[in-house]
């Protein structure tokens, strides 16, 4: 019969007891989750907004030092790269930079990742009226091209829509669209289904991918057909450090109950994020939806009338990519009217609606 240490004899007494102790207690605890005192959550995100940022001085620099690789990284996308920018802190502002300095001569469409749900059917047809209306503008395009194309593009079928982006049409090698996508590891693009459609896109001849992504396992969304022959990724590692403000907005803070009053700062935070024009046709939508409260919405060739007569659109593709960001944001919403017109009104309460119109005027 072997001995047992003495030292392990021990150790294996105090674990015995430890677990005795354990089940012989029978004081349960009466708390509750619903117990915790959460507190409101305006007042969080206000007391989140007054924490000063450290080393500002550093990270500025820091973000004014990856211009200098504009020209490298138009570049790579020339070449036929897609660019992958990875690093800890907000890429959004970085990567908008990018795209209204270095890519001017080129159409942008942009995919908000960190949005809970994307109809990436909608981005396509975006992104096709977009580059029919490049063909068109270019005139080096045979008419004989462009008449077998029939629009609209609606009724394509996904297959139609990728086939019609992937053809060699415009002359110029030089000719492509540049497809923004924050966070291209979101939760509204997590799915692998998601994932294959970004892929197909991102294989046209006439599509050039720039993507953030900020989760570690990001990578296993692709496989390695994905990585190198679909997106074929160019990695850069840009650090911003700066805060998630744009992309925390739609996550709810875990400490805070939710508060319908708080609707109309968050969207006013959102229309923030947009560009002027954009900012100016939604006010047109506001101004329109709170002087005719009896009416079920604006008709969109009303908005684009106005929007057009202001300067504030070109064309009714620019109107449109308009309203899909403000649909992906949820600040838009289309139903029909009583006469079978489609219209289009902003789900919130006259009162909201004020607000929010005082937040943007400010």
């Amino acid at each position: 019969m072997m001995d047992i240490n003495n030292g392990d004899e021990e150790e294996f007494e105090f674990s015995r007891n430890y677990f005795l102790a354990k089940e012989s207690s029978g004081k349960k605890s009466t708390r509750k989750i619903s117990d915790i005192h959460l507190v409101d959550e305006q007042e969080l995100r206000a007391a989140v907004a007054k924490i000063e940022p450290k080393h500002e001085k550093e990270t500025i620099a820091l973000v004014n030092s990856y211009k200098k690789l504009y020209p490298r990284w138009v570049f790579e996308l020339r070449c036929g790269f897609g660019l992958l920018m990875y690093g800890f802190g907000s890429k959004k502002a970085l990567i908008e930079s990018f795209a209204s300095t270095a890519l001017a001569e080129y159409p942008v469409v942009v995919i908000n990742g960190y949005l809970q749900s994307i109809n990436l059917k909608q981005v396509m047809i975006t992104l096709a009226e977009v580059w029919w209306d490049q063909l068109k503008t270019r005139q080096r395009t045979s008419s004989r091209i462009l008449q077998k194309v029939q629009q609209p593009f609606n009724s394509r079928s996904v297959d139609d829509l990728l086939a019609f982006l992937d053809k060699s049409e415009a002359e110029e090698n030089d000719s492509f669209i540049c497809v923004v996508i924050h966070n291209i590891d979101g939760p509204g693009l997590r799915d692998s289904e998601s994932q294959q459609y970004l892929a197909r896109i991102a294989s046209c001849s006439n599509i050039r991918t720039i993507a953030t992504v900020d989760h570690v396992n990001a990578p296993l969304l692709w496989d390695k057909k994905m990585v190198h022959t679909q997106f074929n990724w160019y990695w850069h590692h840009v650090p911003t450090y700066a805060p998630y403000k744009v992309e925390g907005i739609f996550f709810p803070l875990i400490l805070a109950h939710s508060n319908t009053s708080q609707s109309a700062k968050t969207a006013a935070i959102v229309l923030q994020s947009l560009t002027p024009n954009a900012q100016s046709v939604f006010k047109i939508l506001a101004e329109y939806q709170r002087s005719h409260p009896e009416e079920e919405g604006m008709p969109f060739d009303n908005l684009y009338t106005i929007s057009r007569e202001r300067f504030l659109v070109s064309s009714q593709v620019t109107l449109n990519s308009h309203l899909t960001e403000f649909k992906d944001h949820e600040l838009v919403k289309t139903r029909r009217r009583s006469d079978g017109q489609d219209c289009l009104y902003i789900p919130l309460t006259n009162d909201s609606l004020e607000k929010l119109l005082s937040e943007i005027n400010q």
